[in-house]
């Protein structure tokens, strides 16, 4: 039988909802991605996706293929060996330029919390982030959790663009945005390397369950890796 922390709903005809926990975690995360490989590995076409949310998954399924008794079961059998399934993570590094000419809300953070900008980047970069999730725009990873001393709410009113690469904070969250476009979030830094390009396989360089670690870098290198000042 499965753990019975975990909930199992029917989502549709062809569509189970399955929550594992109430708590954010990168424990979690990593839970959610292996589940989401196992299933995938075992029913292979029988699958049609695995969206995996901070603490939920939704498995669509060939309803035409396999029933839904079946595909429950299946999901409950791989839930009960969870902890036995080896799933190999990976850590991506990222360049990240901190500073208040690509970070317009650093100095105002670092004043608000009264610490230096020293202080935000040793932070900010010390940090292993697990990704939780991947939504908003292709190739926004939310990542967490930020050191508690950096932890700021988004702002009141959203920008109306935010440029490609802005590193920036959400309440326990941080994110780099892969593409310009509005948003709300506290910007400290930017990242010049591209997080989602459709002509590559796989266009993004992590899945949901990898880490990311932010490497500080000075201007000259950030220009040299290609990025943008406005």
């Amino acid at each position: 039988m499965s753990n019975p922390s975990y909930r199992i709903f029917d989502a549709s005809e062809h569509a189970v909802l399955i929550y594992f926990s109430d708590t954010i975690s990168s424990e979690q995360t990593q839970k959610l991605a292996a589940f989401s490989h196992a299933l995938k590995a075992s029913l292979g076409e029988l699958i049609v996706d695995v969206t995996i949310s901070y603490t939920s998954a939704l498995v669509t399924y060939q309803s035409l293929s396999i029933d839904h008794f079946s595909i429950k079961q299946k999901i409950k059998s791989i839930l009960s060996q969870l902890s036995d399934i080896a799933f190999s993570v990976k850590q991506i590094e990222l360049p990240a330029y901190y500073h208040s000419e690509v970070g317009a809300d650093l100095n105002a953070m670092a004043k608000a919390k009264n610490l230096t900008v020293s202080d935000i980047i040793k932070y900010h970069s010390e940090q292993i982030y697990s990704v939780f999730a991947i939504g908003f725009a292709p190739g926004f990873a939310f990542l967490g959790e930020v050191n508690p001393i950096l932890a700021t709410p988004r702002l009141a009113t959203p920008r109306k663009k935010v440029a490609k690469g802005s590193i920036a904070i959400a309440d326990r969250q941080t994110a780099v945005y892969p593409a310009a476009s509005p948003g709300g979030w506290n910007l400290i830094g930017n990242c010049p390397v591209s997080l989602f390009d459709a002509a590559n396989t796989p266009p993004l360089p992590f899945n949901i369950g990898d880490s990311v670690k932010f490497i500080p870098i000075e201007r000259n290198e950030f220009i040299r890796l290609g990025g943008h000042i406005d």
